[in-house]
């Protein structure tokens, strides 16, 4: 089977129109997987109230994209395959893909807004 780097962010963006004490927790570094593999980025954050949660893309060569987003608790964000759900309890937005691709090959940033 051919393996395929998956490059993770740590950086995590604030918007904002947050206020007050939020963190979050996010997978670090590289992650190589097989083709066709399932991938799971853990999201976890500490924030009061209900922001919007964001995955957002980056592509070689290019700029950051939004990925999917959600808004409500329970709600399940998805674009280009992945998915993600708004989790309150625990509080976690883990971003999923069921076969990921080398076209999957990309930096990935959680962010709330």
């Amino acid at each position: 089977l051919n393996h395929i780097a998956i490059t993770v962010s740590i950086i995590f963006f604030f918007s904002g129109r947050c206020n007050g004490g939020h963190s979050v927790t996010q997978t670090k570094g590289q992650v190589t997987l097989s083709e066709g593999a399932s991938l799971t980025v853990n999201c976890s954050y500490e924030t009061t109230g209900y922001p919007t949660l964001f995955w957002d893309v980056q592509y070689p060569g290019e700029g950051p994209q939004l990925l999917l987003k959600a808004a409500t608790a329970n709600e399940k964000g998805s674009g280009k395959g992945f998915e993600a759900t708004y989790q309150k309890q625990p509080n976690t937005f883990h971003l999923e893909k069921a076969s990921a691709h080398q076209s999957d090959s990309a930096m990935y940033y959680s962010a709330l807004g």
